[in-house]
């Protein structure tokens, strides 16, 4: 046994080290960044051989894990919740091609949307698909269930879906590490057309998934990770799920709870001790860190008169994430509620860092924007949404990755021309593409500005798909070559870039700005990097 100091994201990412992988994808998005950036680092998994690569998007990425679990080897995708919507297509579907090699799928959800557009429940997706759901409760448990879930998905060729939230994957303890084991030879399915889903042939598959829910709720009832801890007082009976059960524990000294727990870490739920807690105990109150799902199921399975409190009745709050206070409070240990937060650790509004390209850039587009008024900056996902703020005030909308483009194009059908898209260089890799190929078709009158900081800033500086290549796509998508523009967004070239960008908006069809200039914090990171080398080299 080995112990390290481990983030959840870590712990994850050490298990399927450990646990035989031989390649892992992802794009990266908080909370789930950590895991590939870990594996990445690692000399074992160097070593090893382990493809870790960060692709154009989370459908994208779902996809290659899917294609190495054809080819018999181990893989395991990683996203925050919202990546899996973009995802979707290929993640439902590949519960009916099931698995060759194990497939597991890692969506980190962001209760009180702490760096997310939403607090979505990646739950039901796992229940829309019908594979089993894995959720740790600890770091040890998200190594432990990590390494589960590979040899699950592999005994039931399925895909396993393995659900954390950002305290989780963003807190540190001890985990201990067990023995590694060997990557798979390569081996193709026995049916060759396994993954053909043709409607005949996924027909039979689905029959198949839907045969394996008597497989996986044996498998959940037996894997130990769901599991009755009895107590005298049964005025109450809860429902811990996941990290709700550490909030829970952190309201006991020494861990002792006066009332019944179920504690539920693996799904489909364990029905018949769900029934067994809800007949012994007068009233159920249910604990689960984001959509109250078990508590809209008792509601309907076992409506039988007993009081069932949860977020849907006011006891938990029906949004954010739960918290040991929060916990405390809804157990009628009102003693626990905090008091006001100090000036020192209230929380700040965030900014765009000192010296940041996008700043120039937005204060180009602001001036060049005047004649025509506000209100028509369609935006995306990354660093450059926070030019939504003050002093800035730039943009007018944020959705979903992709948005800010066909957004535009559809409200200058509706007349609102010029419409301008702003839209980062990994973002619009991600899935920019194809809306700017509508644009292009629909020979519409917008701007979009993709800004070009040569990394994927938001989430650390990573390497984006774009690097390099933003220029060849955009004329490959058929975007006029005069009509595309690059600017050096500094202080000192203002006028010229607000005349360049007035000259675009006036004209009446698709045309392209790129303000490039390198993140400044990848800069930064850069130079410090250089003169440590030379510093090592003298």
């Amino acid at each position: 046994m080995r112990k390290l100091l481990l983030l959840g994201d870590e712990a994850i990412a050490q298990a399927a080290i450990d646990g035989g992988i031989s390649g892992v994808y992802a794009y990266p998005g908080t909370p789930s960044t950590e895991i590939m950036e870990y594996v990445q680092a690692s000399k074992t998994a160097k070593e090893n051989n382990i493809r870790a690569l960060w692709s154009a998007n989370e459908k994208t990425a779902m996809e290659s894990a899917l294609g190495m679990s054809y080819a018999g080897k181990r893989a395991m995708v990683c996203m925050k919740h919202v990546g899996l919507n973009v995802a979707a297509d290929a993640f439902v579907n590949a519960a009916i091609t099931g698995a060759n090699g194990s497939l597991v799928i890692i969506a980190a959800d962001d209760p009180s949307m702490h760096s997310s557009q939403n607090e979505q429940d990646s739950r039901f997706y796992g229940k829309f698909a019908l594979i089993p759901i894995l959720e740790p409760s600890n770091q040890q448990e998200a190594y432990d269930m990590t390494r589960y879930a590979f040899e699950l998905s592999e005994r039931m060729r399925i895909p396993v879906l393995l659900r954390i939230t950002t305290r989780l994957a963003h807190s540190r303890t001890g985990v201990e590490c067990s023995n590694p084991e060997k990557q798979n030879d390569l081996k193709l399915p026995d049916n060759l057309r396994q993954f053909v889903l043709l409607p005949a042939i996924a027909r039979k598959q689905y029959r198949e998934l839907l045969g394996k829910q008597t497989q996986m709720e044996a498998a959940s009832a037996e894997s130990g990770y769901n599991r009755m801890i009895e107590s005298s007082d049964k005025n109450l009976g809860i429902i811990a799920c996941g990290l709700s059960y550490n909030y829970l524990l952190e309201n006991y000294s020494g861990g002792k709870i006066e009332h019944p727990v179920l504690k539920i870490g693996q799904y489909p739920l364990p029905l018949d001790l769900v029934s067994e807690l809800y007949e012994s105990c007068e009233e159920i109150l249910v604990l689960e860190d984001g959509y109250p799902i078990i508590e809209e199921l008792l509601r309907g399975m076992l409506n039988k008169g007993k009081t069932i409190k949860g977020r849907l009745d006011g006891t938990l709050p029906r949004d954010g994430e739960l918290n040991p206070v929060i916990v405390g409070y809804a157990l009628g240990k009102k003693h626990l509620q905090g008091s006001a937060v100090p000036d020192l650790v209230k929380n700040r509004p965030p900014k765009l860092c000192d010296g940041c390209a996008h700043n120039d850039a937005f204060l180009a587009l602001n001036e060049a924007l005047i004649p025509y008024g506000r209100g028509r900056v369609f935006s995306d996902i990354g660093c450059y949404t926070l030019s939504a703020l003050e002093p800035l005030e730039a943009i007018n909308s944020c959705v979903d990755m992709g948005a800010s483009i066909t957004m535009a194009i559809g409200a200058a059908d509706a007349g609102l021309v010029p419409a301008v898209a702003a839209i980062g260089d990994s973002t619009f890799t991600h899935s920019g593409m194809t809306g700017l190929l509508d644009a292009v078709n629909n020979n519409s009158p917008i701007t979009v500005i993709i800004l070009d900081n040569s990394t994927t800033g938001m989430t650390g500086g990573q390497t984006s798909s774009a690097f390099g290549k933003i220029d060849n796509i955009v004329r490959g998508l058929g975007v006029a070559e005069e009509h595309i523009k690059v600017l050096k967004p500094l202080r000192k070239y203002h006028d010229e870039n607000v005349a360049v960008i007035k000259e675009e908006l006036e004209y009446q069809g698709v045309s392209v700005i790129i303000p490039r200039r390198e993140c400044i914090q990848t800069l930064n990171r850069r130079m410090r990097q250089k003169a440590k080398a030379k510093t090592m080299n003298i």
